[in-house]
């Protein structure tokens, strides 16, 4: 469980998990989730803290802030997935 509360003045806020090669993307990314991401070894995927767990978003999924303060994880139509929230 991340040490740290979700800042503020994010709340409502959403950032798309950028490809594997966007260095600032991910940058942008590290310093927004701060202690609620996680680094995993799929490249392109980051473990995000969730209302229930860790959740692993992928390069093109959202990551949400929501009014309460939690993350979600929503991802778009993939081959074999089911469209919506992940959490």
């Amino acid at each position: 469980m991340p040490k740290t509360a979700a800042k503020a003045a994010s709340h409502g806020a959403a950032i798309r998990t950028p490809a594997p090669h966007d260095a600032r993307g991910w940058a942008r990314l590290w310093l927004w989730l701060g202690d609620h991401g996680m680094r995993l070894e799929d490249a392109g995927a980051v473990g995000v803290w969730t209302p229930d767990g860790w959740v692993t978003a992928r390069p093109g999924d959202w990551i949400i802030l929501s009014v309460s303060g939690a993350y979600h994880v929503a991802s778009p139509l993939r081959p074999g997935a089911s469209p919506g929230w992940v959490n």
